[in-house]
């Protein structure tokens, strides 16, 4: 049987190459992260954010924050902390991620903190609703990124791996796939092993 690590990149291959199939792996793929949510926290490092770090140097204070493929909330956590007047959503696919992801919700974060179950291919937002939206390890679909992203917002991409990562898009196919979207200013960005890529909304 094949292993998490070696379905999340067959599913990520196929996905970036041709969306439509994601309607194919999506159950399978939640099934699977599902599965994995409990000891989630205990297959990443310190390393995960690093990148990310150095992507958001520079980007003005947001206001409206999307952490999408959120799984247990870390990067929400880290986003809410770093960003105090930000309202920050963390969206996952997975329940069981979502659930582990409210429960470490601190009390003084829970009026401008919040989690939900979503799929990113198709999200129930707004046109233009975030400011800053950021992926870590996930998925990127190009139309809804562009919908969700405000004018003028910034868009963050990290992977914490770098190529080694399971889901993993190469930089030269993000910039392929965002500049037909009306996202510029393209970035990138490593801190050994990680590595991340930032864009800029039109």
């Amino acid at each position: 049987m094949i292993d998490a690590q070696r379905f999340a990149r067959l599913v990520t291959d196929a996905v970036v190459r041709r969306p439509r199939v994601w309607l194919l792996f999506r159950g399978p793929l939640r099934k699977m992260f599902d599965g994995l949510a409990a000891t989630w926290e205990t297959r990443i490092g310190p390393h995960h954010l690093w990148a990310l770090d150095l992507a958001l140097e520079e980007v003005p204070p947001p206001r409206r924050v999307l952490d999408l493929g959120t799984g247990t909330g870390v990067v929400a956590l880290a986003l809410a902390e770093r960003y105090p007047e930000a309202d920050v959503v963390g969206i996952d696919l997975s329940p069981g991620m979502i659930e582990e992801a409210r429960r470490k919700v601190p009390p003084q974060l829970t009026s401008r903190l919040r989690f939900e179950v979503g799929d990113a291919s198709a999200l129930a937002c707004p046109d233009g609703e975030f400011d800053l939206v950021v992926l870590s390890n996930m998925i990127p679909f190009g139309d809804e990124l562009a919908r969700v992203t405000a004018p003028g917002g910034t868009l963050v991409l990290s992977f914490s791996r770098g190529a080694e990562t399971p889901i993993y898009v190469a930089p030269d196919v993000l910039r392929r796939e965002l500049d037909t979207r009306g996202f510029t200013e393209f970035a990138e960005f490593s801190a050994e092993p990680a590595t991340a890529f930032r864009a800029r909304r039109h």
